[in-house]
């Protein structure tokens, strides 16, 4: 489930700080989501696929972490992410 390259620009260009930006947490908390998001419609037609339901726990995980992270560090941009991607919080 990897995810298109034109996609993967896009939400780059999207969240990016700088130019060169690719790895910083709101980045990476954004590309997480975008492939949550594509895990969670496959489940809807393929519901006994728990190995790829382990993944997604995973990394569930991984961008729950990243916003804690992110709302340690930086309020304002931690509130900016989740209004942008719609998350519950």
């Amino acid at each position: 489930m990897v995810l298109a390259k034109t996609k993967k620009s896009s939400i780059i260009s999207g969240f990016k700080e700088h130019d060169k930006d690719t790895g910083s947490a709101k980045v990476q908390i954004a590309l997480l989501t975008e492939r949550i998001n594509v895990l969670t419609d496959h489940f809807k037609s393929h519901k006994k696929d728990h190995s790829s339901r382990h993944g997604l726990l995973i990394l569930v995980g991984k961008r729950r972490r990243l916003l804690d992270y992110l709302k340690r560090s930086d309020t304002n941009s931690y509130s900016d992410v989740i209004k942008k991607l719609d998350l519950r919080k």
